[in-house]
């Protein structure tokens, strides 16, 4: 008698924690990693919210949009997270996305948030990342870049494909401006390859594939306080940095807009703020009581960034002219 009532509790608790809502996040692969933010996040949503928080990754964020639009109304994700103000603009052309509903009032970033459809969660600056013992003069401006050794090589991100490699893209732009293909043709006998995302393009600089590579301003931080490493750094150019603020959205077709709206307020909270300075190695969007990267880094002293709008109307034709330009 007693084994038949726990065999039916069993039973009951099983077939209610199958009915837990699952929310599906689409992002990069690096934010979904096992040493990512993903796993702590879901760890504490899940428990918040009793539900199944999965993150399915892509290579990159761009290609997560795509993943998306090629499903269709079939999609499984509640929420693409990943894009930044450099891609946002081309994702809420979709019509594929909804307004979110959270007070940002306390936000803190170094612009004034105006966007409704997509609300970021970190921000940080784009940099090329370099051995200190193996580079003993780094580059401190792109012409620097340009009048390294002869057989110096760099690995950079596809604008196509990855958000950095669409940062790269737009710094370059508003430096150069209508002489940004001129750079790119200069620049092309130092690139030794093109990779679809970041996770890619990070690792053959850490087998030493490349001397440099495109990344942020925070990575060496992951170096210092993970592994103790003080080698690895970012070159300051005089230029300045290109910004990076991601973002998340929620789409139309979700079966779950309320769960996924919980999950962006849920992006303002000081447990997310918290998680994200020592995984993704970015600078949370609120306060934290965990500020680790500030000890080690110093940021840019000027910051670019370009107006979404114009990188909308103008994206297609600065790709063309860098496809153009690095042509070998």
């Amino acid at each position: 008698m007693v084994k038949a009532i726990f065999t039916a509790l069993f039973l009951i608790s099983s077939v209610f924690a199958a009915k837990k809502p699952v929310l599906n996040i689409y992002t990069y692969d690096a934010f979904a990693a096992s040493w990512g933010p993903a796993p702590k996040i879901k760890k504490i949503f899940d428990k918040l919210y009793n539900c199944n928080l999965v993150f399915t990754p892509v290579q990159s964020s761009i290609g997560a949009l795509r993943k998306i639009q090629l499903e269709g109304k079939n999609t499984k994700a509640d929420i693409l997270l990943g894009l930044d103000t450099s891609s946002m603009q081309m994702a809420e052309k979709t019509g594929l996305f909804m307004p979110y509903n959270a007070d940002i009032k306390n936000l803190q970033l170094p612009i004034k948030w105006k966007d409704k459809i997509f609300l970021p969660f970190d921000w940080g600056y784009f940099a090329f990342v370099y051995n200190s013992k193996t580079m003993k003069n780094p580059p401190h401006s792109f012409d620097d870049l340009l009048h390294l050794d002869k057989n110096t090589q760099i690995v950079i991100e596809d604008p196509r494909s990855s958000t950095p490699g669409l940062g790269l893209l737009l710094w370059v732009k508003s430096i150069y401006k209508n002489r940004a293909k001129e750079y790119w043709h200069k620049l092309s006998p130092k690139i030794l390859t093109i990779t679809k995302g970041w996770s890619e393009a990070y690792d053959l600089f850490l087998k030493g594939e490349a001397d440099m590579v495109l990344s942020y301003t925070t990575s060496p931080a992951y170096h210092i306080i993970a592994e103790k490493k003080y080698n690895y750094k970012y070159a300051h150019f005089k230029e300045g940095h290109y910004m990076q603020i991601e973002v998340a959205g929620i789409l139309k077709s979700s079966k779950h807009k309320k769960l996924a709206n919980d999950f962006m307020n849920f992006m303002l909270s000081s447990k997310f703020a918290d998680i994200i300075p020592t995984t993704n190695w970015m600078y949370p969007v609120v306060k934290t009581s965990k500020p680790l990267l500030q000890p080690f880094l110093d940021r840019p002293k000027k910051s670019i960034l370009l107006n979404d709008k114009d990188i909308l109307k103008y994206k297609k034709e600065y790709i063309q002219e860098w496809l153009d330009a690095i042509k070998k």
